[in-house]
Formats: C-alpha cells, structure tokens, sequence
C-alpha cells in the first residue's frame, strides 16, 4: 500500500486544474491577507510545515505544489520557470485571492520573481529566501569550475536524473542535498525525508525538478530584459550566514532588480530557512507583511 501523504492538522488538500496542470496546494487561516508559499527544491509544500501555522495565525495561508512536484500533476509538457509562473498567476485568479504576499525560495526564485513582475494586481509583496536568478549572480553557484555545485548541470542535463535517481532517490537526497545544505542537526528529521522522498519516489518524480533546472541555463537574456522594470512591490530578501546555505546571494541579486528592498541575514540557518528556523523566518515574515498591507492600501 502506498504511503500516504503527510499533513498537519492546520491545512486542508485542494487541487485545481489550471493551465494544463493539475495543482495541489493547501490552505489555513481564515482572516488576513492572504500569503503564497512557493517550495524549491528537494522540497513541495511540506518544507512549510512548520511556519505555516505561525502565519495563519494573522493571515490566510497557501502553500502550493508547483507542477511536476508533490501531489501535483507532472505528465509530459512544459517545465521551465515561465509557464510555472503562469500556473501561480492562475491560482491566485481561480482562488479570487487579490494580490498576496509571495513567498519563493531556492529553485522556485525565477518562478516568482516573474510572478512578482507583474505587479500589484497579483502581487503586495515579496519575500524570496536564498535564491538567485541567471544573470544576477546564479551563475557563480552553477559554474563547478569555480567552487559552484555540480547538481545545476547534472539536472539540466537531458535524461540524466532519469537515468541515475530512480531507486537512489533516497541516498541522494539525504547524503548529498539534506545533510549537505542544512546547518541545524535534526531540522529535516525522518518523517520529513520520508514525506520528500516518497513524493520524488513516483514515476517521473523529478520532472518538475529538471524542467526548472534547465530552464535556468537557456533564460539569463530573458530575466535580464524583464528586470528593465525595477520591481515596484516590497521586497524582503532573506540570505543566511551559516556555512551551508547561499549567504548574501538573494540580497545581492534583489538589490539589482527591485527598488524598494529590506534584507535580513539570518546567522544560525543552512539553506532550509523555512524548516531549520520557522520561529526566527516567521518574525521576520509577520511584520514585513503588515509593512507593505498598510503600505497597499494607502494607495
């Protein structure tokens, strides 16, 4: 029998279909602004787990499967950061939602960054967390000639991971991205792993993952011409310190793109911000996004 999906008390499981995809997302809250939480990668929605009550506490709460991960449809199509972005922008119209606060980290940051591109009728405010775009400095953690990480190519690579990862699915992500990227001991424990890995365990469960990827090595021009309009919203941009995390790329790279930019380097966390230091990220989040809802609505 298969296992089960994971899931927490908090949340309730809805799909929509949706620009040829079918979306798992969950919600929580039942008052506030509402809030998009978008996963990268080893991770879907349950990376959020943990801070996902501490902001539905004030906030209507969304975490979403982006296509090609978790619960979400990953048939053949189209993978790459543009038509993911367009399934958010979707979701946000199916769900009446307004403009939300968004939140992407690591592979998800072109997905959202494209997102917040299209300004204050999808989005009020943006919070990326240690994440970069091509062509604003990801390319130096991509290049392994220069101390960057071989999995960029290894994943962008046609067929690759597909060849390589089914039946490994477990050893990989554990020795290599969990225990290599993140800086609390014990922060992903087993029941998380194993929720992760059940999920990329599926037929094609690395999908969304290659697609996302590749994407990154062909769209340096495009993101470039799209960054010709500075970002208007609010943006808070959440790096870390600790040795196993991508300390000041996403500050650096929303600096470039955006105008209107706070930063907080966050010194006790690896790269999993979300599931390393829910507490901490959440006291930045909260009164980041009560900023920018008083700021949204006096215009």
């Amino acid at each position: 029998m298969a296992a089960r999906p994971a899931t927490i008390p908090e949340v309730t499981h809805e799909y929509s279909t949706l620009n040829g995809a079918r979306l798992h997302y969950v919600r929580a809250g039942e008052s506030g602004s509402p809030v998009l939480l978008v996963h990268g990668f080893p991770e879907t929605w349950w990376a959020f787990h943990k801070l996902i009550p501490l902001l539905a506490a004030r906030h209507r709460v969304f975490a979403v499967d982006l296509r090609g991960f978790g619960e979400s449809s990953n048939d053949e199509g189209h993978y790459d950061s543009a038509t993911s972005a367009e399934d958010l922008r979707c979701l946000i119209d199916a769900l009446g939602l307004g403009p939300v606060h968004l939140t992407g980290q690591d592979l998800s940051g072109p997905v959202t960054d494209r997102l917040a591109a299209k300004g204050r009728e999808y989005v009020r405010s943006y919070a990326p967390i240690e994440t970069g775009i091509t062509g604003f400095g990801l390319e130096k953690f991509m290049d392994v000639t220069k101390g960057g990480a071989w999995h960029f190519g290894f994943f962008a690579a046609p067929g690759i991971a597909d060849m390589v990862l089914p039946g490994h699915e477990r050893e990989f992500l554990t020795q290599y991205a969990y225990e290599g990227f993140t800086e609390i001991k014990g922060a992903i424990g087993e029941p998380d792993i194993d929720e992760f890995i059940r999920t990329y365990s599926r037929p094609d469960g690395f999908r969304g993952t290659t697609g996302l990827y590749a994407s990154m090595l062909r769209e340096a021009d495009e993101m470039r011409a799209l960054a010709e309009r500075p970002l208007e919203t609010p943006i808070l941009a959440v790096g870390t310190l600790g040795n196993r995390g991508h300390g000041d790329l996403t500050v650096k790279t929303m600096k470039q793109v955006a105008r209107d930019v706070r930063s907080v380097m966050i010194p006790e966390s690896g790269h999993f911000v979300a599931m390393e230091v829910p507490d901490r990220l959440a006291g930045e989040l909260l009164p980041f996004f009560a900023d920018a809802d008083q700021k949204f609505d006096a215009r």
